[in-house]
């Protein structure tokens, strides 16, 4: 059996593609090494598309994720694709999380337009085939289950949300209880129906061996969700949210030691001044492992702005270690995001993950930052324009006046501080600069 990128690097080796991702980031091939042979970062990609790989983990710049995908409701694959040019201009990784449709069609399609490591929820399709053959999303087999899994490895998928941590006897306690939201994860309902329907216990967590097996074969990523993870702010870190982050620890040990790649799904809606802390208990119990944030949310009335919300919670679990923010658009809550809300959202994210860089690497994120401002300072403002993070949009602004006939902008003018500190200077200077 091949080995893995985990075991090679146990091994002393460095791959081609670890230097290739340590090159990239700016950081130390050795180290980067060890952080994955520790499996405190991870390399996004499956062995059958290994030119699309995402570097995430400890010590690497935050990863911003893209979801796309059709629904029950709207099938528009050539909108899907659009969405996945979008993505791969600004995110890092993409979700395609199709429920509507031909879903082998729409992931394929996805896959050959991507130039990101793609991922998906193979639960969706297992549920969403067994409605069409049989009249019921439950009456899925197990074996069917993972023959979805094993045909999305097959098809390149790169990462995978797989809801193992989520036991039958846990699902019961979260239905029964007073939640506000008792389950808000699609996936996570999905299996919880099939749990339900058919008086057996979750099968990736009764087959988790099994899954590694799969996921070892294609040295692909097994992400694990949250299926209770707070779809309130009000349930935010209950006993089912921590209960399942606790089982979750246990599942991350027995992939590391199998060498699996694996990263940690959290929430979800959190206050914001649970946001710190909740990073820091997720790193503390799986000693580290990369974490993959929804959000997370620091408030439940924002729609149609959680991108804006979620960009604040990002940025803020980012700052404290939080490694991939998977985005929110305008219409999160609300219904399926057109192309134009999807970059609306990756962006707010892109955003919120360099603000966390400039804490969580420092010097490296801040030097962007510097030389926008050296620029902005000395009003050289194509030079300036020409750095930030949407240039063609910000000079569409600096000139929706007519270009200023001042060196100023149009919202100062001739009165800009920083126009007049120039003359200002010169005039210190007896004018000997001209």
């Amino acid at each position: 059996m091949a080995r893995t990128l985990i075991e090679e690097v146990r091994e002393g080796r460095v791959p081609d593609e670890v230097r290739v991702v340590a090159r990239r980031e700016g950081v130390n091939e050795g180290r980067l090494a060890r952080r994955i042979a520790e499996g405190k970062a991870i390399l996004i990609r499956n062995i059958k598309s290994p030119d699309r790989v995402a570097a995430v983990g400890l010590g690497l710049a935050t990863k911003v994720n893209v979801n796309i995908g059709t629904s029950s409701e709207v099938v528009d694959l050539n909108a899907e694709l659009e969405k996945v040019r979008i993505a791969n201009k600004w995110g890092d990784t993409l979700m395609d999380l199709s429920t509507g449709g031909d879903l082998d069609e729409a992931r394929r399609a996805v896959i050959r337009e991507s130039r990101l490591p793609v991922g998906t929820v193979p639960t969706y399709q297992a549920f969403i085939d067994s409605f069409r053959r049989r009249g019921g999303g439950a009456y899925f087999t197990e074996d069917e289950l993972f023959g979805v899994v094993e045909r999305h490895l097959r098809d390149g998928v790169a990462f995978m949300t797989i809801h193992a941590a989520v036991t039958r006897e846990l699902a019961i306690k979260a239905l029964r209880s007073d939640r506000v939201i008792p389950i808000v994860s699609r996936g996570g309902d999905m299996l919880i129906g099939w749990m339900l329907h058919n008086n057996a216990e979750n099968p990736f967590y009764a087959r988790w061996d099994y899954v590694l097996e799969l996921f070892r074969e294609y040295d692909a990523v097994i992400s694990i969700g949250d299926a209770l993870r707070p779809g309130a702010t009000a349930d935010s870190h209950d006993e089912f949210h921590v209960a399942e982050l606790i089982e979750v620890a246990r599942l991350v040990k027995r992939a590391r030691k199998v060498g699996v790649q694996v990263m940690v799904e959290g929430p979800g809606h959190v206050p914001l001044n649970e946001i710190v802390w909740d990073v820091k208990l997720m790193k503390k119990l799986t000693n580290g492992a990369p974490y993959y944030v929804l959000g997370p949310l620091p408030t439940d009335v924002a729609a149609p702005y959680d991108h804006i919300a979620g960009a604040i919670g990002a940025a803020i679990a980012g700052a404290a270690g939080a490694d991939l923010l998977c985005y929110l658009t305008p219409a999160e809550h609300l219904g399926l995001p057109t192309p134009r809300q999807v970059e609306e959202g990756v962006i707010a994210f892109k955003i919120a993950a360099h603000v966390a860089d400039t804490i969580k690497l420092g010097r490296r994120a801040r030097a962007w930052d510097d030389e926008v401002s050296g620029f902005r300072g000395k009003l050289l403002w194509r030079e300036m324009i020409s750095k930030l993070i949407d240039p063609e949009r910000a000079w569409a602004v600096y000139t929706q006046y007519g270009v200023p006939k001042v060196k100023g902008c149009t919202m100062c003018g001739g009165y800009c501080p920083m126009l007049m500190v120039m003359q200002q200077a010169r005039g210190l200077r007896g004018g000997a600069d001209g």
